[in-house]
């Protein structure tokens, strides 16, 4: 094997020999770098991500994901969450090319937070686009929000339900079932609807029912005076 061929452990973005000392050296780099994130040493994954995204070899937008990796296994888990979804949000604009997978991640992270609307109103604000229009897995996801945000203020006990929301709920999931036939998921939060709507019409009839013997009672006959 000639002398001028160098071995790496993992492959990047460019898997051509390196030509020079500077690609060999970044070569190598990215190396450290996987090898930490292998090893779940990500104070070293770090400080490598940052040199190597500071080079105008890398293609560092095209490696998201791996800044994403790295920033989820860092800091307290708040502000683990909030860096991520900020920097997701910074790549939907910085890397359209992959925008929807980034948009699932950032949707996924918001509702991780408990932040139902802000995920809704990303989502619907590129669902009627393709190719999201045909993206199971943002379906389901606009249908947990829009079932979860219809159901109002769980803590208040209150059997309430916004029927606008769930109506939108129940088509984003059954497209998405559409989408994808083997999603388990979306099959059961449907038959969830189906319960929450039985149950409501179960309420509004026994309410209905007592209305109707209350009007029932005969009016009390007034006494003649003598």
């Amino acid at each position: 094997m000639s002398s001028d061929m160098h071995i790496f452990l993992f492959a990047s973005l460019d898997s051509r020999q390196p030509l020079t000392a500077r690609k060999v050296h970044l070569r190598r780099l990215f190396d450290v770098l996987e090898l930490s994130i292998q090893r779940q040493d990500f104070e070293r994954a770090k400080r490598a991500w940052a040199i190597l995204a500071r080079c105008k070899e890398i293609a560092w937008k095209a490696l998201w994901t791996t800044g994403l990796h790295i920033l989820s296994l860092n800091d307290a888990t708040e502000r683990r969450i909030e860096n991520c979804v900020e920097y997701l949000r910074t790549m939907m604009l910085q890397y359209p090319d992959d925008r929807e997978s980034i948009l699932k991640e950032l949707v996924f992270r918001l509702l991780l937070q408990g932040r139902c609307r802000e995920a809704l109103d990303e989502l619907e604000l590129y669902l009627p686009s393709f190719p999201y229009q045909d993206n199971p897995i943002l379906h389901t996801y606009a249908g947990l929000s829009s079932l979860y945000l219809a159901q109002g203020d769980i803590a208040s006990h209150v059997t309430k339900f916004d029927p606008i929301l769930m109506r939108d709920a129940q088509a984003h999931l059954e497209h998405a079932k559409t989408l994808d036939e083997n999603n388990t998921i979306t099959k059961t939060f449907l038959d969830r609807i189906t319960t929450l709507q039985k149950g409501r019409e179960d309420i509004q009839d026994e309410s209905d029912d007592e209305s109707m013997a209350t009007d029932d009672t005969p009016p009390e006959r007034k006494r003649l005076k003598t």
